[in-house]
């Protein structure tokens, strides 16, 4: 015999699971009124709210929903971080967002467990991972209860460097533990709300008795132009729309994108060799339209890094700025662009160099910030690299800047010149004063002195012109600026397929 409830279901479900289904309806934001109005009123998303707008419709696997506070007298939706696995543009990604709601998005026993628990599953599956990193660092509630030292959240994060991409999105006030998370990223997206430290207004005011707000602590204009955080954008709608961006880099897809006006390239660069111009017109000029995405664009302002697409393939772009110290390399331009080569070619993306450069800056302020370290991390990182990678020598190829910024020795698959190239051992006007000091002393009107300076380099110059270095063979070729793409694009078609990796191929300077 059967009884009544074996013969088919009522459609109600039992207490069993009536319990379960309202401890995860409670975590949720519908049902947390005061927590959206919290939200509301400073201007900011929930943490579910970030990943929903993320994630593909209906995909999000969500890990340790149920998972409660250990300190008990106070209660915590998941603990106060929300996380799992889902998709971005049909990619598989992992996601994790502190909730500033529970007890200022600060870590725990509990969700340091999760993170861990986390963490594990992006590096065996190898995701990509996006980390919303908004909080307040350790709970001090919970001193008492654990001295849990050995959670793995930290070095966790520190072991997946090379390993899968990792992003990190900070739209709020970020400290202390939090901020360490935010920094162990690859690249990290900054609101124009956001703030971040390594310690709180109170640990700040406690050690040096300043009173600051968070936001006069750490704003993001600050990290930006430091260098500290990669991207700053106007809010969290923008923040998902750069993240999916970004993501798309990292994936198979390759949907070829817009091709923009290739004739526009034939006229950027100046005919007079001593004017400036902006070399993002070049990368624009080069790459699908609308996939320019630019990494620290206030920091190292003397070179360009920027993620694009080309027929919708992913490369990495490294370019000299002329804008700015008229393309010399600094101590900041050399970190930033050693440190893009890192993410390059830890993650197979393939790199396009474009040389426009004086050489390395000169003078003893420069001298100070440790230059001759710095720059050689150019070097360290490229000729380490394993990423094929080819150059265009836009303009000025001068001394050790453009040895670093791609030439022959770097072994570039490819390496080409526009006409408007010109090459020196170091600059030309430097050179003159040199092997010329004797005539140039000679002539007493400064004026008169400056014109024959220039003659002479301009003499240099002709020597050196992109047919001239090309007919010693030392370009593989010169070409018509407009042919730029389709040049990059026939390189790209000639690389073999990138072999499966199972293993890391290095780790990326967190700096």
């Amino acid at each position: 015999m059967t009884s009544k409830d074996d013969e088919g279901g009522s459609g109600e479900p039992r207490p069993d699971l009536a319990e379960v289904l309202d401890a995860k309806a409670a975590t949720l934001d519908d049902n947390r009124p005061e927590a959206l109005a919290k939200r509301a009123r400073t201007g900011h998303w929930t943490a579910r709210a970030n990943i929903a707008a993320l994630l593909d419709e209906k995909t999000f696997q969500e890990y340790g929903q149920l998972a409660r506070p250990a300190f008990d007298l106070r209660v915590g939706p998941a603990d106060g971080l929300v996380m799992g696995l889902g998709s971005v543009a049909g990619q598989s990604v992992a996601v994790a967002a502190y909730d500033y709601t529970v007890h200022a998005g600060t870590q725990a026993t509990i969700n340091h467990a999760k993170s861990d628990r986390m963490m594990h599953i992006v590096e065996r599956l190898r995701l990509p991972f996006v980390f919303w990193t908004e909080g307040g660092g350790w709970r001090p509630h919970e001193n008492n209860i654990s001295a849990r030292d050995f959670e793995e959240t930290f070095a966790m994060m520190a072991k997946l460097s090379g390993q899968v991409p990792t992003l990190g999105i900070v739209a709020g006030r970020c400290f202390a533990g939090n901020a360490n998370v935010a920094g162990l990223c690859d690249t990290l997206i900054a609101t124009r709300k956001a703030a971040l430290g390594m310690a709180g207004p109170p640990l700040v005011e406690s050690a040096l008795g300043l009173k600051l707000t968070p936001e006069e602590l750490g704003p993001p204009e600050v990290h930006e132009a430091s260098g500290a955080v990669d991207i700053v954008v106007e809010d969290e709608a923008e923040a998902i729309e750069v993240a999916r961006l970004y993501l798309s880099y990292f994936s198979d897809e390759r949907t070829p994108g817009e091709a923009p006006d290739p004739m526009a390239l034939r006229d950027i660069v100046p005919e007079n060799p001593r004017r400036a111009y902006d070399v993002r017109k070049v990368i624009e000029g080069v790459a699908d339209v609308g996939s320019v995405l630019e990494l620290r664009p206030r920091f190292g302002r003397a070179a360009v890094t920027a993620l694009i697409k080309i027929a919708g393939r992913p490369v990495g772009v490294l370019a000299n700025q002329p804008m700015f110290l008229a393309g010399a390399m600094d101590s900041p331009a050399c970190d930033k662009l050693a440190r893009f080569i890192q993410l390059c070619d830890a993650h197979d993306i393939p790199m396009l160099f474009l040389c426009d450069t004086p050489g390395l800056m000169v003078g003893p302020e420069v001298e100070a910030t440790a230059l001759v370290r710095h720059s050689s991390r150019i070097l360290t990182a490229a000729v380490n690299a394993t990423v094929p990678f080819m150059t265009v020598v836009l303009r000025k190829a001068y001394g050790l800047g453009y040895y670093m910024m791609g030439s022959l020795p770097l072994n570039p698959a490819l390496l080409v010149a526009w006409p408007t190239a010109e090459f020196g051992a170091m600059g030309l006007e430097g050179a003159v004063k040199i092997t010329h000091k004797q005539e140039l002393d000679a002539i007493d009107d400064q004026k008169t002195r400056l014109a024959r300076e220039r003659e002479l380099a301009d003499e240099i110059r002709a020597r050196n012109t992109a047919l001239q270095v090309a007919a010693r063979y030392e370009y593989d070729d010169v070409i018509d600026p407009a042919d730029t793409r389709d040049v990059v694009l026939k390189f790209l078609n000639a690389l073999p397929p990138t072999p499966p990796r199972t293993g890391r191929k290095r780790t990326i300077d967190n700096w």
